[in-house]
């Protein structure tokens, strides 16, 4: 019996091992701050949201499917991946993305956000230095 409460515990565990909560309750408490606005023709790489769609509202938990597109011959370097939760003081998300970041992007199953709407600031650089920055705004229903 104790083998079996053992391994249905292991089996519960394991069903929110695939989720990651990017953000949490108390940080989206926290006073909203604005994204710097600057819009220019630049040759840095690209940053497309595949999912979830941010022309509609999510479900959460979602995957977070990013693209990364270098341009002019340039490789993505992944290192230089920056995310921020826009808040006061903003929240550095990097450590709870990380695993998902790539050459080809980002890529993380399972994202845990509540309700509400969100802006991350996103930066990323290519091998010729050029960085580009954009905000992705989610907005997740219960």
């Amino acid at each position: 019996m104790k083998h079996f409460r053992l391994a249905v515990l292991a089996m519960l565990l394991s069903l929110n091992a695939g989720a990651a909560s990017l953000i949490t309750e108390s940080e989206a408490r926290l006073p909203e701050a604005s994204a710097a606005r600057a819009r220019s023709i630049t040759r840095g790489p690209a940053i497309r949201v595949i999912s979830p769609d941010p022309a509609t509202a999510t479900r959460s938990p979602f995957n977070l499917k990013l693209v990364f597109e270098a341009r002019g011959g340039a490789k993505i370097v992944p290192e230089s991946v920056s995310v921020s939760y826009l808040k006061v003081p903003a929240v550095d998300l990097l450590d709870r993305i990380r695993p998902g970041i790539s050459e080809q992007g980002i890529d993380l199953a399972g994202a845990e956000v509540p309700p509400g709407e969100h802006q991350i600031q996103m930066s990323v650089e290519d091998s010729e230095g050029r960085r580009t920055t954009t905000v992705i705004k989610l907005s997740v229903v219960k």
